[in-house]
């Protein structure tokens, strides 16, 4: 049996439900495995959003933000390690986002773009497009299908019921991040549990050692895992971790 020295979990529909609050019961359980190994969350929201659930949770392992272009020292919120797009990529992240008009987040190394009469800056490090429905989620990432350098991915947004898509430089995702995370902290991708509600979920999913899908997982991210439980309304974090990971630990 593998040593697991690390949890991975990853933010909306996981860890937070619509109400974007930790229910006491999954507050506790994530507490109690961070008594024994390392947890981390890995999320496409910014920094700030990581810091906050992090702080309220105790957390002190190194945390993953952006999709997994950034992690992060939730002590003091200082970069560990980025990925950003640089200016050339930057440019063709936007450019659907410009074109179409949608709501959207660009981060950066000085903080978030939310208005493009704001974007002052090429050097961005992620940029997502928000509060989509499917079909137009689905279309913008056909049109940026052939972008060579750029990764796109869609993303369940559970506190509107709607769609983002979020554009990173090629490679770089939450399964990537989990392993730079794994060379910080000198463990092995084997010895890492990861779990996950949505399509950027599933690279961290089949990255880990272990693999665990919340119950409204799409059915490719719970094809990746080896558990699924109940959705994130139901505690299925906390069931996870009761009945999965506890006694691994």
């Amino acid at each position: 049996m593998p040593e697991y020295r690390a949890l991975i979990l990853d933010l909306d529909g996981t860890l937070i439900g619509p109400d974007e609050r930790i229910s006491p019961r999954v507050a506790d359980a994530v507490k109690e495995v961070a008594r024994k190994i390392g947890v981390s969350i890995a999320t496409g929201r910014e920094t700030g959003d990581v810091l906050k659930y992090g702080k309220e949770l105790g957390l002190t392992w190194p945390q993953i933000s952006d999709n997994g272009a950034m992690i992060i020292d939730p002590t003091n919120g200082e970069s560990l390690w980025s990925a950003p797009l640089g200016e050339e990529l930057s440019r063709k992240a936007m450019r659907p986002i410009i074109e179409s008009g949608c709501e959207f987040f660009a981060t950066h190394a000085g903080g978030t773009i939310t208005d493009l009469t704001n974007l002052d800056t090429w050097e961005l490090t992620r940029v997502s497009a928000l509060d989509l429905n499917r079909e137009t989620a689905d279309a913008m990432m056909e049109s940026m299908s052939d972008e060579s350098g750029l990764d796109s991915v869609k993303v369940w947004l559970p506190y509107n019921r709607l769609w983002a898509v979020d554009f990173t430089r090629s490679g770089v995702h939450k399964g990537s991040a989990l392993r730079v995370l794994c060379e910080m902290t000198g463990i092995a991708p084997s010895q890492t549990i990861a779990v996950g509600d949505s399509f950027n979920d599933a690279p961290m999913i089949e990255t880990a050692g272990l693999g665990i899908a919340m119950g409204n997982a799409p059915r490719e991210v719970r094809d990746a895992a080896k558990y699924s439980v109940p959705p994130v309304e139901q505690d299925g974090l906390a069931q996870a971790i009761e009945q999965h990971i506890l006694p691994l630990l």
